[in-house]
């Protein structure tokens, strides 16, 4: 063999050992983001190994297994078949390059221009994924290995390539295709540190309690309204004794130990923690870690039937707050909720207070509108005296939040606080973000109601954008999520809603997910018809906002679902 063949040969295996690099490359890389997508979406869900498996299931063909997936598998199937003899290793392996760039180059169904709600790189999320890399990085080795001694094995020598690209190819793909299968697998091997970890941040949170005897402890929830309410607690106290509350939406183990153990001080005197709850045994988990000395229970709706099933099922869970209260403690329950008022009924050793229209604490004379609220509020004894009145005014919007501060306002007596304090704070009180929050953008009115909407928060918030009378009334929403089998018909009565309610666009995020609204407008429009426009996410419908709407005109984003819903 003579030089030059020597030189060509050896260029030619160079450039052959550059395609398999590059095949490999490109699978890695394309598994990489999938590996980052599924993380991201598995965060949202908390961390729940089991909706996780359900979104999948959800979105098999979508995000799971897709069609370059399948395409690239029977490309796989017909050489292996049909052309494995017609043509050697090398025609094969370029073959399979040649595809692989094609399809798993692109990686942008794995990676949004914009997130509603990034990944956070949180330390659990570091352990989840250094696990996870390790289970595929382990897999990557061996397949790549088995794909070289595949070639060795033959009975003669594969010039100018030293592995088989059709397996190569196959387990680069079968790897990628079982990329969350194997993220899931990672949350299954960590489960126990997380569990350990968990178990000892919640310890610390325990004994940094009992080291504060002088502490309150005022624990929330409701289906609704909590975090309205209380950020309205935190203002009504803080007039007169030193607070500690959980900020946003924490009302989870893990962020209520975080407050406990990183915010709460030795100077604070009151502690506010807010208790969620997805499944039965969440408020019970809460709990066994704060104890509280009063509780409160806003109200039981609708939310999270998916999970629970039933309105009953949602009362028995939040009942757990009344039954874990201290005994002494004091248990404040909206009286014009049925179902929370007969949660007096399960305890006789601690002291029971209504807020409502025949409660301890009652508001007449209210009005609302798009310049905010005002009512009055009264205090009465157990005879049925008024022993306190007072005028609130407020910028906060909407009915729901004179419901709230009636709650707020009985808890806040507790401590001796007046109304005439109260009546302060609330006319200072800004609204909570993505709650009714009113905003300035380009000229126009935004009303911020981007935060998990409900049956009654929805229509309360139409209701509020139908009040202004300037400009023109656009709403935006995907509609209301997580009601169980209530979902459809409760998304089409806030259609008709929308409908009778006079606005001059409506612009639905998700065709399908907004069938049951766009039933709802279309079965009460006659005459002049209410402009819809259907759109497929928040960022097209913002984009469409600014070719339709003027300076002066008003908007109301009506709830946000999570990256979990893009399709």
């Amino acid at each position: 063999m003579d030089i030059y063949t020597l030189f060509m040969n050896a260029i030619i295996t160079l450039f052959m050992n550059a395609i398999i690099i590059l095949l490999i490359a490109i699978f890695i890389r394309h598994s990489l983001h999938r590996l980052r997508y599924f993380l991201h979406m598995f965060q949202q869900l908390g961390y729940k190994t089991h909706e996780f498996r359900h979104w999948l299931m959800d979105h098999f063909f979508s995000r799971f297994f897709t069609p370059e997936h399948i395409f690239f598998n029977l490309i796989i199937l017909i050489v292996i078949n049909f052309l494995v003899d017609r043509i050697t290793l090398t025609a094969g392996a370029i073959t399979m390059f040649v595809f692989a760039l094609f399809w798993f180059v692109d990686t942008s169904r794995y990676k949004q221009e914009k997130e509603k709600k990034p990944l956070v790189y949180t330390a659990r999320v570091k352990r989840l994924l250094v696990t996870a890399l390790i289970i595929i990085g382990v897999l990557w080795f061996y397949m790549i290995d088995i794909a070289y001694r595949g070639v060795q094995l033959r009975d003669f020598v594969a010039p100018f390539i030293n592995v088989d690209p059709y397996f190569l190819s196959f387990g680069l793909v079968v790897l990628d295709i079982f990329i969350p299968f194997f993220l899931y697998l990672a949350a299954f091997v960590m489960k126990p540190v997380e569990k350990k970890i968990q178990n000892g941040f919640k310890k610390q949170a325990r004994n940094k309690l009992q080291s504060l005897p002088h502490l309150k402890v005022i624990a929330i929830t409701g289906s609704y309204g909590k975090t309205s309410t209380k950020f309205l607690m935190d203002a009504f106290l803080k007039e007169r004794v030193r607070v500690c509350v959980t900020p946003g939406s924490f009302n989870t183990p893990m962020g209520i130990c975080k407050v406990i153990n990183n915010d709460l001080e030795a100077h604070h005197q009151v502690l506010i923690l807010e208790m969620g709850a997805r499944y039965q045994g969440n408020i019970k988990e809460l709990c066994d870690i704060a104890q509280p000395d009063i509780s409160v229970i806003t109200n039981v709706g609708i939310s999270h039937l998916e999970t629970f099933g039933s309105r009953e099922a949602v009362a028995q869970e939040k009942s757990t707050l009344a039954r874990e209260l201290k005994p002494g403690g004091t248990l404040i329950l909206n009286g014009d909720d049925p179902l929370v008022r007969n949660m007096a009924e399960l305890r006789d050793d601690v002291k029971i207070v209504f807020a409502g229209s025949e409660g301890a604490v009652r508001v007449s004379e209210s009005e609302t509108g798009a310049n905010g609220t005002r009512f009055e509020m009264s205090v009465f004894d157990k005879e049925g005296n008024r022993t306190d009145k007072e005028e609130f005014k407020t910028k906060l919007l909407g009915k729901h939040n004179i419901q709230n501060m009636c709650i707020a306002a009985a808890v806040a007596l507790q401590f001796d606080i007046r109304l005439k304090t109260m009546a302060v704070a609330a006319s200072k009180m800004e609204p909570v973000e993505h709650r009714l929050e009113l905003k300035s953008r380009n000229g126009l009115t935004v009303i911020d109601d981007a935060f998990n909407s409900n049956p009654v928060g929805a229509k309360n918030a139409v209701d509020i954008l139908a009040s202004f009378n300037t400009g023109k009334k656009i709403i935006i929403t995907p509609g209301m999520i997580e009601l169980g089998e209530l979902e459809e018909k409760e998304n089409q009565k806030f259609g008709e809603h929308i409908a009778k309610s006079g606005l001059d666009l409506v612009i639905l995020v998700g065709d399908e997910q907004t069938k049951p609204i766009q039933k709802g407008i279309a079965s009460v429009q006659s005459g002049s018809k209410t402009d819809v426009k259907i759109v497929n996410s928040l960022f097209e419908a913002n984009d469409y906002l600014e070719t339709y709407a003027s300076p002066g005109d008003v908007v109301l984003y009506e709830n946000d679902l999570p990256d979990t819903y893009n399709s």
